[in-house]
């Protein structure tokens, strides 16, 4: 079920490090913070859009994707270098968000963040724009519980067990939030008028 919008600022699924990529995070590991500038190049926008898509609010999406990398590197001796550096810093932002929701009620609207692509049918690309658009507004609305999941699920692409790592719950009840926020988001576009894009995960 693709229900919304694939963009580069919510980044991609993490792969697999590469033998540079672990160079630069054992650099980083002993000081060398060029190597961890590098690392926070990499990750930057897709912990943003991770966060953005928590919070809905910029300038807290802004503070706590900052943080999380003050975090990530104050407590980098913790990592575990055989695990996705993307599942351990999404946790770190995630929880982050987390604090920040339950210590203030945010009424910001998550702003329109898909870039589209040059060369396309400008009617298309209205319509594309006016759809992305309903569906973030669907997104926002889905309240706390099932926001998170879903925009670790569908923005930054993770896997259920990733999803599961990241928000300290059982598989199985990640299972359960994705499918009700899944059957909500369905009535939502559908009361809009928009119909969601066929596709079973």
């Amino acid at each position: 079920m693709k229900l919304l919008p694939r963009d580069p600022v919510y980044g991609a699924k993490g792969t697999p490090k590469t033998e540079e990529e672990l160079s630069l995070l054992r650099r980083s590991l002993s000081g060398d913070l060029a190597a961890w500038g590098e690392i926070v190049t990499r990750y930057k926008e897709a912990v943003f859009g991770v966060a953005l898509g928590i919070t809905r609010n910029p300038a807290d999406a802004q503070d706590a994707a900052s943080d999380a990398f003050i975090r990530a590197y104050e407590n980098l001796n913790r990592y575990d270098m055989s695990r996705k550096f993307s599942t351990w810093i999404f946790t770190i932002v995630a929880n982050l968000c987390k604090n920040k929701l339950r210590r203030a009620k945010f009424s910001a609207p998550l702003k329109q963040v898909g870039r589209l692509i040059g060369g396309r049918d400008p009617a298309k690309i209205v319509y594309q724009e006016s759809r992305d658009a309903l569906v973030q507004e669907a997104v926002e609305r889905l309240g706390d519980k099932y926001r998170p999941a879903i925009i670790l699920r569908f923005y930054a692409d993770l896997d259920y067990k990733e999803i599961a790592e990241i928000l300290h719950l059982p598989e199985g009840t990640v299972k359960t939030r994705l499918h009700r926020a899944k059957a909500q988001l369905r009535a939502l576009l559908t009361e809009k008028g928009v119909a969601p894009d066929a596709q079973t995960d």
